[in-house]
């Protein structure tokens, strides 16, 4: 079949497509901006297609020819108001996939009961499914609980809280029960749920065979890491203070902690056993997904749940006519005598455990700042120590741009009134080659200006020490290894 699938880029999707592949199916790619997808090991097969589930007319050349679609997006990480983005989002994709005449919809959503209760999370994981399913193209909704594998939301939520705290003051709802699955498990559910051939819609709720309360999850990811823990649930900590406590902890953002830990507070049991009857499956039970996961080091981990974009930010109500034009540059050139390939390789090396070449300790504190705000902070780290790809999430970055060899463009995703970038080229020389390095601000409203001129003292020293220090790394490089 030729198959659709959306959001490619991010946890589920970016692990679903080289599956497809290997069942013979022809893979389109529904992005945003397809340059995202350049540095994935697939690329090459796969065709991209820029587009968005809430800018319709995008939709229907990304479906023409499609005989099934993959629909794996969701708006939660882009904060407030995702609810109405993911109704829309979902409206859209019905209404295009209808015109398309596509065969069937496979859409990944949340185990949860039907009733009231529930999380917004969860809530609009269910009427995402809804509103797809009152279209005439055939859904097949598999719902999931908590998700254990390398890289995922909830299972990368679970090893920083084990692994930071050796002591653990926990609420109420680590008391709850859930069936995770491993994330191949689900993986090979979707690849088969797309060839379903009866023309009737289906809600399929999938799960491990263990049934665990959170705390029980812990203490057993504890074990397989050879931790020692002490667990103490605390009454008083309600979801809103829990994923406070998250946001500070671990590298989910509180936006993004809020939502999951209000999904978190309800039992999530697979009581239909459709599943099994539709698509038998035998699922790997939790302690061998967490052993695998652990096993995979983290330059293999295929994706991770920080790789998929947030939603784009819209200006801010009352935002000045004026305050759009303005850009900000902080440009330095660095004359070096390193070989090119070296200076590239100084750049790309930056952030994670490398830092960002002097000042360790500032920016620690920036990052320790943007997490109080609500914002990303340095925890999500690196996926490789030196090899980057487009679209993935670097510290509280985003790799924008990466020519291999020539340029690195960062665009910032901590909280700040504005748009921020850090850009580092190569400029080959007669003799060695010289280093561009420029921090771009957009800056938004009156706050705006005013945060970039608070700034400019610390960036005027920070700013041309990192410089300095990333043309001397090269050099050194150059020297002994020529």
């Amino acid at each position: 079949m030729r198959v659709l699938v959306t959001g490619a880029t991010g946890y589920i999707g970016g692990r679903l497509v080289p599956l497809l592949l290997e069942a013979g199916h022809e893979v389109r790619c529904l992005s945003r901006d397809p340059g995202r997808l350049d540095g994935l090991p697939w690329r090459s097969r796969v065709e991209a297609v820029a587009g968005d589930v809430l800018t319709p007319a995008s939709l229907a050349p990304a479906l023409n020819g499609c005989d099934a679609a993959y629909y794996l997006v969701h708006a939660m990480a882009g904060g407030a108001g995702f609810e109405e983005r993911d109704r829309q989002g979902a409206h859209n994709f019905r209404e295009a996939a209808a015109a398309a005449g596509l065969r069937r919809i496979v859409y990944l959503g949340g185990l949860a009961p039907e009733g009231d209760g529930l999380s917004k999370h969860l809530l609009s994981r269910h009427e995402v499914g809804k509103i797809l399913v009152e279209g005439p193209v055939p859904v097949t909704e598999l719902r999931a609980a908590v998700i254990i594998g390398s890289g995922s939301m909830s299972f990368e939520m679970l090893r920083y809280l084990t692994d930071v705290l050796p002591v653990m003051t926990t609420p109420r709802w680590v008391r709850n029960r859930c069936q995770p699955i491993a994330v191949g498990d689900v993986l090979g559910l979707l690849v088969r749920a797309a060839a379903d051939a009866e023309p009737v819609s289906r809600v399929l709720e999938v799960g491990g065979p263990d049934v665990l309360t959170y705390q029980q999850m812990m203490r057993i990811y504890a074990e397989e890491a050879g931790l020692r823990r002490l667990i103490i649930p605390v009454p008083f900590l309600t979801p809103r203070l829990s994923s406070l406590w998250v946001g500070l902890v671990t590298p989910l953002p509180p936006r993004v902690a809020r939502p999951l830990i209000g999904g978190l507070s309800t039992e999530v049991l697979v009581r239909d056993q459709n599943a099994q009857e539709v698509l038998p499956y035998f699922p790997l039970p939790y302690r061998e997904a967490v052993r695998l996961a652990l096993a995979t080091p983290p330059e293999a981990v295929a994706t991770r749940w920080s790789d998929a974009a947030p939603s784009p930010a819209h200006p801010a109500p009352g935002d000045p006519e004026w305050s759009g034009g303005a850009v900000f540059t902080d440009r330095r050139v660095i004359p070096t005598d390193a070989a090119p390939h070296h200076l590239f390789w100084a750049f790309s090396r930056i952030g994670g455990d490398v830092g960002y070449y002097g000042l360790t300790w500032a920016w620690r504190l920036r990052g320790i700042l943007d997490r109080l705000v609500g914002g990303v902070g340095l925890r999500r780290g690196r996926r490789h120590p030196e090899h980057l790809r487009e679209g993935e999430a670097l510290d509280f970055w985003r790799v924008d741009r990466i020519n291999p060899g020539s340029l690195l463009r960062l665009q910032a995703e901590m909280r700040i009134p504005g748009e921020a970038w850090l850009q580092w080229e190569v400029e080959p020389m007669e003799e060695g080659a010289d280093l561009v390095q420029t921090a771009i601000f957009r800056p938004r409203g009156l706050l705006g200006r005013l945060y970039w001129y608070i700034m400019a003292p610390f960036h005027s020293y920070i700013f041309p020490r990192m410089a300095w220090k990333m043309a001397a790394a090269a050099e050194e490089r150059s020297y002994s290894c020529p």
